[in-house]
């Protein structure tokens, strides 16, 4: 039994199980072995010698800039009372959620979803009511991947019911957690807990109250929102697998090609230099001592190679070949192929540079018409979305749980900063000569860089122009 198993005995029905083996290609991927792919045979005419291909490993930098990208520490989420301001801060920093979000940005670019959810530890659950008292918890944030997230119900994208799991290690014993959000007829949302002990891979449930960590978990929790107390986040991606289907897609999941391309391709780069030393040619006569019959070659060695029997004793028996580096057009045939998986990868041509061996990102202006500005706002339509929801998830909580007395209808702004895509320096440099060529005008210069009105910039100029006057006296 497993945990779609689990969910259709019980009588729920979920995405389809065939969906999720796209996940675990894309997590395969983005781990960067690829068993299909990057295992191989080559023949060196006495046997097939196993191989494993080399790979940059780009899909895990991919992820790696797109999540830097959208979510970095310079994003700043802001709520109007400081009361809820301080809340938020509060919960965020037990749940770390600076780091952990950073974290499931990387693993949405790699799986297509991702999912927020905040639950009350640590507080008595009615055992006639099933409510949980106000005192004594607090809040904590699971953070769930894609292939732990199984929609139940679901309207235009929208998640509105939504099973979990999480895989849990107690005292040697592995368990899977499955926490099921569904919705009364009343409108209110029901939190069903689960618990299975997991043996190689075969589930067995267990009584909550028996495990350790799980005694205070009530089977069933009636909360009293109507709002879902969870938050999906995907990417802003088509999902072209199934578009019938709230789960997003990879980032890289339309440039698998384009993978494959970059991993052949630096293969073929690093065995041009293991490979380019010499190649040895045998004949069958040469592998084996003529007395003992015991082998002179190792048949695992990929430099040597068997020729076939011919049945002429004359000729070269042992014939060495020399290889000339290609060195040049494997640069430059890998640097094509980065180019095309940055473009598929929503980053534009010349994102990354292939030199000296190493991968590294471009810097670059990044305009307001140029590919990656406009793929980074797409993603953050989501995004911003996600992160409003979760506070306002944690706000109703806080207040129901807490008594905390939040205004859960507080105004909530999501700053990203996008000024980490932009070189600032070459932009100042480059507007500084605009000036004095005539191009921008001093007080515009002002009104950009020192964020003051256009008067303000007007009437700061004649000041500028006497001290620096009297400097040149």
């Amino acid at each position: 039994m497993n945990i779609y198993e689990v969910l259709r005995a019980r009588g729920y029905t979920t995405v389809p199980e065939e969906f999720y083996t796209y996940i675990e290609n894309w997590k395969s991927w983005y781990d960067g072995y690829v068993k299909q792919f990057h295992r191989y045979r080559i023949w060196n005419g006495m046997k097939y010698v196993p191989c494993r291909l080399y790979s940059l490993g780009m899909a895990k930098k991919v992820c790696e800039d797109w999540a830097n990208l959208l979510l970095n520490e310079k994003c700043e989420i802001t709520l109007e009372g400081k009361k809820e301001q301080d809340f938020i801060d509060s919960v965020f920093e037990r749940n770390n959620f600076t780091v952990k979000s950073n974290e499931m940005q990387e693993i949405k670019a790699a799986r297509g979803t991702v999912a927020y959810v905040p639950t009350v530890v640590n507080a008595s659950v009615d055992e006639q009511t099933g409510k949980v008292n106000g005192s004594g918890g607090e809040i904590r944030i699971d953070y769930v991947p894609a292939d732990l997230i199984l929609p139940l119900t679901w309207e235009n994208g929208i998640v509105t019911e939504c099973a979990f799991g999480s895989h849990k290690s107690i005292k040697k014993d592995s368990y899977l957690y499955i926490c099921i959000h569904k919705r009364t007829e009343n409108g209110t949302y029901d939190i069903e807990n689960l618990l299975y002990r997991d043996t190689k891979g075969s589930l067995s449930e267990v009584n909550l109250a028996d495990v350790p960590g799980f005694e205070n978990v009530a089977p069933v929790v009636h909360t009293p929102f109507t709002q879902r107390m969870f938050v999906i986040d995907r990417l802003n991606i088509v999902n072209n697998v199934d578009a019938t289907l709230p789960m997003g897609i990879s980032v890289f999941a339309n440039a698998i090609d384009q993978l494959k391309g970059v991993d052949l391709t630096y293969d073929s780069y690093v065995n041009e230099f293991q490979l380019g030393k010499k190649r040895v040619m045998i004949k069958p006569q040469a592998t084996k001592e003529f007395y003992t019959g015991e082998p002179l070659f190792d048949a695992s060695e990929v430099v040597f190679y068997v020729l076939p029997a011919d049945g002429k004793p004359d000729g070269e028996i042992i014939k060495e070949i020399n290889m000339n580096l290609r060195t040049a057009e494997h640069n430059a045939g890998l640097q094509d192929m980065l180019n095309l998986l940055s473009s598929k990868c929503g980053f534009g041509e010349n994102h990354y540079k292939y030199d000296n061996g190493n991968v590294s990102t471009a810097t670059q202006i990044i305009s307001e018409n140029s590919e990656m500005f406009r793929t980074i706002k797409k993603h953050e339509i989501i995004l911003e979305g996600v992160l409003i929801e979760l506070c306002r998830v944690l706000l109703r909580m806080g207040n129901a749980y807490m008594n905390a007395g939040l205004n859960e209808d507080v105004e909530i702004t999501v700053d990203f900063d996008d000024s980490i895509i932009e070189d600032k320096e070459s932009e100042f440099n480059r507007d500084a000569r605009m000036v004095q060529m005539g191009i921008m005008q001093p007080y515009e210069f002002r009104m950009r860089y020192m964020n003051e009105d256009e008067a303000t910039a007007k009437a700061a100029l004649p000041k500028m122009e006497a001290l620096v006057s009297g400097e040149n006296e």
